[in-house]
Order: C-alpha cells, then sequence, then structure tokens
C-alpha cells in the first residue's frame, strides 16, 4: 500500500499517506474530519460525527513478526538531538487508534482497547473486531493512470462536466437597442 518493494518512503511521507488513508474511511462512514493546526503530540485527526468529536491517533507499519504486523506506538523524539524521553501511548490522549499496515489493512481500535504502550500486534485474534473491511473504491483506483472525469458518476466518459466553449459555440448577442454608442 505505501512501501514498495523497490522504494521505501519517508517517514513523514508514509505518515501523511496513512492520514489520507484514515481521512478516506472516517469521510466515508459520513464524519467530518479535521486535521489539528500546528503539530498535536496526542492526535492527528478529530472526526465529527455530529453528535460527539473523537481524537483519533494515526499509526503506520511495514515491519512485519511471522504473519502479524508490528506496531510501534510510542515516539522517540524524531530527530538527532533526541532527549532520551520515550512517550508512550495512552488512552487518555485520544479516542482510537488507526493504523494502516503495508499491505493495506486496516485498523480502528478505541483507544481504551489498546492493550500496550510502546507497541502491539496485529493481524491475530487480539484486535480482529476492530479490523476495517477493504473500501469499495480503494487507493488502489486513485493510483491507476486512469483519468476520471466529472464527479460521483456525473458527465461523460472522456469528458469533463463543465466543457470549455469553442468559438463556434459562442454567441455575442447586439447591444441593446437605443444605447449610446
Amino acid at each position: 500500500m505505501f512501501v514498495s518493494s523497490r522504494v521505501k518512503r519517508h517517514p513523514r511521507r508514509q505518515g501523511d499517506v496513512g492520514e489520507a488513508v484514515a481521512i478516506e474511511h472516517l469521510t466515508r462512514i459520513g464524519a467530518s474530519v479535521f486535521v489539528p493546526l500546528f503539530h498535536s503530540p496526542d492526535c492527528d485527526l478529530v472526526a465529527d460525527y455530529g453528535d460527539r468529536l473523537a481524537r483519533i491517533q494515526v499509526k503506520t507499519c511495514a515491519r512485519r513478526s511471522g504473519r502479524r504486523w508490528s506496531v510501534t506506538l510510542c515516539t522517540r523524539g524524531g530527530n538527532q538531538s533526541w532527549n532520551g524521553v520515550v512517550k508512550r501511548f495512552r488512552a487518555d490522549r485520544c479516542d482510537y487508534l488507526f493504523v494502516l499496515v503495508e499491505d493495506g489493512r486496516r485498523w480502528l481500535i478505541p483507544a481504551a482497547a489498546v492493550d500496550g504502550e510502546t507497541a502491539i500486534m496485529l493481524g491475530g485474534p487480539k484486535y480482529a473486531a476492530f479490523e476495517l473491511p477493504a473500501p469499495t473504491l480503494g487507493l488502489a483506483a486513485l493510483d491507476s493512470k486512469a483519468t476520471l472525469w466529472g464527479s460521483a458518476g456525473v458527465g461523460e466518459p472522456g469528458r469533463t462536466v463543465n466543457s470549455v466553449a469553442t468559438p463556434e459555440g459562442v454567441r455575442i448577442p447586439p447591444p441593446p437597442s437605443g444605447a449610446p454608442s
């Protein structure tokens, strides 16, 4: 999904892809999604479900351990001047944990159900109830070279919804009669 066998993405770019997939899922189920202004250490997204808000922490994972995914939850600085402080995952900092793994599988886990502060294993029975079904129109369709015109099935194949006028189709009416010249 976000890491090919030939090219490994920068961790920030990988995180951007994870957030985009989370936004796609949340909007698909009817939530309005907001991204916190500036850096938010506890949540990456806020989902408005109409009757409540939910803070979403997004993680991505490209590391397998056998048939499972080893997802790192804690943050260890992320730069060369790291001071040695490890920020562990805590359920009081967010409401949900959204995880995207390399093969495209996704989980939306209530923070209270996360049983780990530094890492969890996904792909087994423990978090199976929180795995999301594959979307009917996934990002693979958006990554294709096909050109999509219009939106929501509007327009003719191969044409935009609002075509550009051609000179033959433009008629400039004469000025109204009696108007000063």
